[in-house]
This record gives structure tokens, C-alpha cells and sequence, in this order.
């Protein structure tokens, strides 16, 4: 059980910052990061433009995802010794996708009072700027990079009944938008860019036409984020079948497989696309469990 911290100890501001447009910075938060006695950042560099712009002068010391567990109990001995600290990542809401929920965690343990001063999250604009259904969402925040990885991962999250929020930088946006259209190809998909700036860009469709859009240009500029379309009833009463109907194992899918007499090679390429992996590496599996079996 944590308490509440005591009136004399200090405060960790958890404040969000703009994500492209500093003049989304609230008055509030002007105020708390110049009120505080250490500004805590991912990239130092990334946070003194926003502190020039508004002439805010602070200590400012780096920790990100690299550092920030080794800077956790100095900064708790400062709160506990009454100091102001604030935490922002490079944009947008600290603890979303960056390291910041750490060090919420070790200081709500420590009875330090902890305040969130509210401010631009690319999640909730996205999902506005998109359009699409959002009663219901599930933030995955960056996919693996892995083609194989990645293909897993949609396929574990096909069965989420609402939309999904997906973090991409513009180089691998295209390679990501050709994999969502192959895993869901009747979905409705928008890639929304430069969020808040001058040339904020939503690019909406069905998965594959958005695919086709994006792969075409020459290069994209600006972080992107990629929302996804709830599935329909019948996808989803399709996925619930196919579930139910696959084998647990890859080991029990070859067993099938083989005492069905299905060829090696057409039963490793049904494998790999089930489970997610080369065909070459469903076909070592067949012949290992098919010798193993000989033994």
C-alpha cells in the first residue's frame, strides 16, 4: 500500500510536452518546468529547444531508457529532500512508450507525491485524426522489426475487438504497412504524419491501398503513427474458427500432418505460414521430428 507523501516532501511532475507544435505547450506547463529545481529528459538537445522558446532557464540532466535506472534513487533523495523534479520525454505524454512509468513506479513506492500535468499525446490524436472507430483501442505502441516477428505479433493482437495504435519511423513505415495489408486485408488503415505541424498528412483506406500509397512515394518525413480498424463480426467469427481449429504445437501440426500423408514440402510451407516462420526452418522440424520418431 503506498501513502500519500507528506506536504514538505518534494514532487515529481510528470509533464507532457508538444509533439511538433510548441505552441501546444500548455501555461501550466510553462510554468512547471520553470518552477522546477532539476528538469529530468530523454535527449537534452531535443528538450533546451523547447526550454529557449520559452525562456525557461533550468538544471537539465539526460535519462533515458539508458541511464534512468541509475539515477532512480538520486532523484528520490532530492524529492525526499523537498525538491520540484519534472520528467518529459523528447514528446508528448513521459510513461507512453518511453521509460518514464519507472520512475513513476519507484516514487509512488516511496510515498513521493506524484502530479501528471496533462498535455499532446500522438495516441488520442491520431485516433481522432484518423477517423476511424475508436469506442474501443489497444495501444501496441512499436512493433518487432522482425518480418517474422512482426507477422506473429498482428496475429496475436487480430483478435483485439477495437482498433490498434501503432508507433512507426518513416523509414520502416512502408515495410510495416505491407505486412498489416497481408495480415489484415480487409481492414480499413490510417497513417497519420507530422502530427500537429504544417504538413500533418492522414492517409486512410483499406489496408492494402494504403500500402500501395505509402510503398510508391520515394521517401516519407516525420514520425508516423499507424491505426488500424477495428475487425468486423465476420473476421473475427473466421479468426475464432481457424483458432479453435489449429493445433496447439508445431510439434503436433507436423504429427497431423504427416499421419494425414501430406508431402513434406507443402506441409512446411502450411507451417511456416501457421506459425510464423522460413519454410526451411518447418522443413528441419519435419525431418527431426520424422527421425526422432524412427529412433
Amino acid at each position: 500500500m503506498t501513502v500519500q507523501a507528506e506536504p514538505s516532501c518534494g514532487v515529481l511532475s510528470i509533464v507532457g510536452t508538444p509533439i511538433g507544435n510548441l505552441g501546444d505547450a500548455s501555461p501550466r506547463v510553462v510554468e512547471t518546468l520553470s518552477s522546477a529545481d532539476l528538469l529530468l529528459c530523454e535527449d537534452t538537445r531535443v528538450t533546451s529547444k523547447l526550454l529557449t522558446r520559452f525562456d525557461i532557464h533550468v538544471s537539465l540532466e539526460r535519462a533515458d531508457e539508458n541511464v534512468l535506472a541509475q539515477k532512480v534513487d538520486s532523484v528520490l533523495r532530492r524529492l525526499e529532500s523537498g525538491q520540484r523534479v519534472a520528467f518529459v520525454s523528447d514528446a508528448g505524454m513521459p510513461g507512453v512508450s518511453d521509460p518514464g512509468q519507472r520512475l513513476v513506479d519507484a516514487a509512488l513506492d516511496h510515498g513521493v507525491k506524484v502530479e501528471v500535468i496533462p498535455g499532446p499525446s500522438a495516441v488520442t490524436c491520431a485516433l481522432v485524426a484518423s477517423g476511424l472507430p475508436m469506442d474501443h483501442f489497444f495501444f501496441e505502441g512499436f512493433l518487432p522489426r522482425k518480418a517474422g516477428a512482426m507477422t506473429a505479433r498482428l496475429e496475436a493482437l487480430a483478435m483485439v475487438p477495437g482498433a490498434l495504435v501503432v508507433y512507426e519511423s518513416p523509414r520502416r513505415a512502408a515495410a510495416t504497412l505491407e505486412r498489416i495489408a497481408q495480415v489484415f486485408p480487409q481492414r480499413k488503415v490510417a497513417l497519420v504524419r507530422e502530427l500537429t505541424k504544417l504538413h500533418e498528412e492522414v492517409v486512410r483506406g483499406t489496408s492494402p491501398e494504403v500500402s500501395k500509397e505509402i510503398g510508391a512515394r520515394e521517401s516519407l518525413k516525420g514520425e508516423c503513427v499507424i491505426v488500424i480498424g477495428a475487425p468486423g463480426a465476420v473476421e473475427l467469427d473466421a479468426r475464432a474458427r481457424q483458432v479453435s481449429a489449429a493445433p496447439a504445437s508445431l510439434e503436433e501440426a507436423i504429427t497431423e500432418g504427416l499421419e494425414a500423408g501430406e508431402h513434406k514440402s507443402a506441409l512446411a510451407k502450411r507451417l511456416a505460414k501457421l506459425f510464423s516462420m522460413s519454410k526451411a526452418e518447418a522443413y528441419d522440424a519435419i525431418l527431426a521430428q520424422e527421425q526422432a520418431s524412427y529412433k
